[in-house]
């Protein structure tokens, strides 16, 4: 039998464990820890305080913002987090009615829009904490509403547990330009490509900036992504159908080069937010790749593609499994599979009288 939602999860103190000397104003964060691919995510399935209201998910998404920013920061922030950290806090529901369960996306500079390798760890947690469907032989479709919109996990299930891998099935993905030349500073007139995958991203070969993305220092990498970022944001608009608040920039993908459909697995590093690197080869950002690959017909729908971090060699597959649209656009959904694992459990608390209650990061 699967646990039923344990109630530390949702507000009570864990069994036997007092918590330490606390600032009652101040929220008390419950996470369960995990890792897709090597990139963290710090779940918060209460939320991260009081509300925040709102008609959408959207709404709420620029609520948090607003009122509770300092629990994000609390939660992510040294020194309880890191500069790479990241989280996912659930909202009490969603305004979909198919959706199991809703969940706002956390990161050092902010809040994105889509976060895929949380959405692999999300369906096994919804499992098994009894968070979602009543789990089924040999695995149960989760319905989960992201800012983007609703992704749909496929989780394996043995009867007692959730299992490796898990796939989901993202939102309509497109490419949104082709071929776009901007002029970045340092690095003078590159050739690159915009992918929309739940978040809008910057794709080019590390080869175009005189880098290899399999030797080349990470350092030199994300200074590289970042000015490629910085430079797209100020001579690119991007534009969503749905919402202008998907209409924004998130980061930089750089590339092996091998985008032509191959059985090889193909390289790449993410840098996104405030230079922020992801340890994982990042669920939406190969569900934009894979969205730009078939825009230049160099897949076709149900080839597999594998794609590897440059950090960590972690894995996931992507495949476009059936045409869509969005807006005017022409667009795939994408499947992404990837492992997810628990690593612990924590609870968060701040003293009043700290002056780093609200963490800080080291560039």
């Amino acid at each position: 039998m699967r646990p039923g939602p344990a109630p530390w999860l949702v507000g009570e103190a864990m069994s036997g464990l007092e918590l330490p000397p606390h600032a009652a104003a101040l929220p008390v964060l419950r996470a369960v820890e995990m890792h897709t691919g090597g990139e963290p995510l710090r779940v918060v399935p209460a939320g991260l305080g009081p509300g925040p209201e709102g008609a959408t998910l959207l709404e709420r998404r620029r609520r948090a913002a607003a009122e509770l920013d300092h629990a994000r920061r609390l939660l992510l922030l040294e020194p309880r987090g890191h500069r790479g950290m990241y989280g996912a806090a659930l909202v009490g529901r969603s305004e979909l009615p198919g959706a199991h369960l809703a969940a706002l996306f956390l990161h050092g500079a902010g809040y994105s829009a889509m976060c895929g390798h949380a959405v692999l760890a999300l369906g096994r947690l919804a499992l098994d904490y009894g968070l979602g469907p009543a789990p089924c032989r040999p695995e149960t479709r989760v319905v989960i509403h992201c800012p983007c919109g609703p992704v749909t996990a496929f989780v394996p299930w043995d009867g007692q547990r959730s299992r490796n891998p898990v796939r989901f099935h993202s939102m309509p993905a497109f490419a949104a330009a082709a071929d776009l030349t901007v002029d970045v500073p340092g690095y003078g007139k590159v050739v690159l490509d915009i992918g929309y995958g739940g978040a809008f991203y910057a794709f080019l070969s590390a080869e175009k900036l005189g880098l290899d993305v399999c030797s080349s220092s990470v350092r030199d990498l994300v200074d590289a992504a970042t000015a490629v970022t910085e430079a797209v944001k100020k001579q690119f608009k991007p534009h969503h159908p749905d919402s202008e608040d998907l209409a924004f920039i998130y980061g930089t993908i750089l590339t092996d080069g091998k985008d032509a459909f191959s059985d090889e697995p193909t390289t790449n590093i993410c840098v996104f937010g405030d230079a922020q690197v992801d340890r994982s080869p990042t669920g939406s950002g190969v569900t934009a790749r894979i969205a730009l690959q078939y825009h230049k017909r160099l897949i076709k729908l149900g080839q597999t593609r594998t794609f590897r971090s440059s950090t960590t060699g972690s894995l996931f597959t992507g495949k476009a499994v059936e045409e869509a649209k969005c807006g005017d656009y022409t667009a795939v959904i994408v499947e992404v599979s990837g492992e997810a694992f628990y690593t612990g459990t924590a609870i968060y608390t701040a003293e009043e009288e700290d002056p780093l209650k609200y963490g800080f990061l080291i560039k």
